[in-house]
């Protein structure tokens, strides 16, 4: 009842009564104002006065979906919108809702991750309210074999969002992080439930640090934070929002696919283009520089030997960055 009372006061600019509440959503006077209590108590900031009801002045600053909602533009991407308190882990809620028939576009973001995870199966664990975290669902008309594009049109997507909303010189790492000189700052995964011949959904996860201070000594060289870039505490909600946007904006305009404009931006966001790589195959080790990256999203490297190959999977590792 909570979030269907905040619709109603969203979508009001002057004081919406009581009883205008209570017959719209069919529940007592007295359900209403316990819920507004409950409202503010959250951090929600809304007036109360005597023969006028209630009108909403202010959101909290933690993720929630009026406060997103405010600031979105999109058409499909976050229209059915879900903000969890907890969650063990924003991929496996999607893709659990995903097997359920969740409609495409579908945006899981929570506060806090108990059983976060990275690449290779890595944990990843972050306190509360620390991150800007979430996943987007898709039901792309593509093969398995062409959703190897997905990563890195989000990771341009964000990158573009970033840039635009902080005004950090941020680059991309491939194949998918963020990064700010040489430290990471976005981390993406991409998972699938596919067939042979087609794709039922795709789950794109993404995780940006906003509001650390401060890192585990182990991670400390290769870890940043928006606030530590910047010194500032952003709404969250309002840069969400952004970053959906921007995401639509590049899988819409690109038709889901890296398009030779995306290819090019993606490349001069790239900061992996132009250094030192090792990477392994067939379980030899193998240092290369990186000159580029194909229209399926490989990073193409180019031997001492003048030889050339292109890398989809596994390790690779960058000089100079972690």
């Amino acid at each position: 009842m909570q979030n269907k009372i905040l619709e109603i006061l969203t979508n009001s600019d002057d004081y919406v009564s009581g009883q205008d509440i209570s017959e719209q959503l069919g529940v007592s006077r007295q359900s209403i104002s316990k819920s507004v209590k409950a409202l503010k108590e959250k951090g929600y900031k809304i007036s109360s006065v005597t023969n006028k009801g209630y009108l909403l002045i202010s959101v909290p600053n933690y993720l929630n979906e009026q406060g997103i909602k405010k600031y979105l533009k999109t058409a499909v991407i976050g229209k059915n919108l879900v903000v969890l308190d907890t969650v063990g882990s924003t991929n496996d809620y999607l893709k659990s809702e995903g097997s359920n028939g969740c409609v495409s576009g579908t945006v899981v973001a929570a506060r806090e991750q108990t059983k976060g995870k990275g690449r290779l199966g890595r944990m990843w664990q972050t306190d509360k309210d620390d991150c800007v975290m979430f996943s987007f669902l898709l039901r792309p008309r593509m093969s398995p074999q062409e959703v190897s594009c997905i990563t890195p049109l989000a990771g341009l997507a964000v990158c573009k969002a970033i840039r635009e909303y902080t005004g950090l010189d941020c680059k991309i790492k491939w194949p998918n992080d963020i990064i700010v000189g040489s430290k990471k700052l976005v981390g993406i995964l991409t998972e699938m439930s596919a067939e042979f011949d087609g794709v039922e959904y795709v789950v794109t996860g993404i995780g940006i640090n906003a509001e650390h201070t401060s890192f585990p000594e182990e991670i400390l060289h290769k870890a940043t934070s928006i606030f530590i870039e910047t010194g500032l505490h952003i709404d969250k909600n309002e840069f969400l929002a952004c970053v959906l946007n921007h995401i639509e904006n590049e899988f819409v305009k690109n038709d889901m696919r890296l398009s030779e404009s995306a290819l090019k931006e993606y490349i001069e966001l790239c900061a992996t283009i132009g250094r030192k790589v090792t990477f392994t195959r067939q379980s030899k080790e193998f240092s290369a520089t990186a000159v580029g990256v194909d229209s399926d999203g490989e990073l193409k490297v180019r031997l001492d030997d003048g030889s050339e190959y292109l890398v989809n999977s596994g390790e690779v590792v960058v000089q100079g960055i972690y």
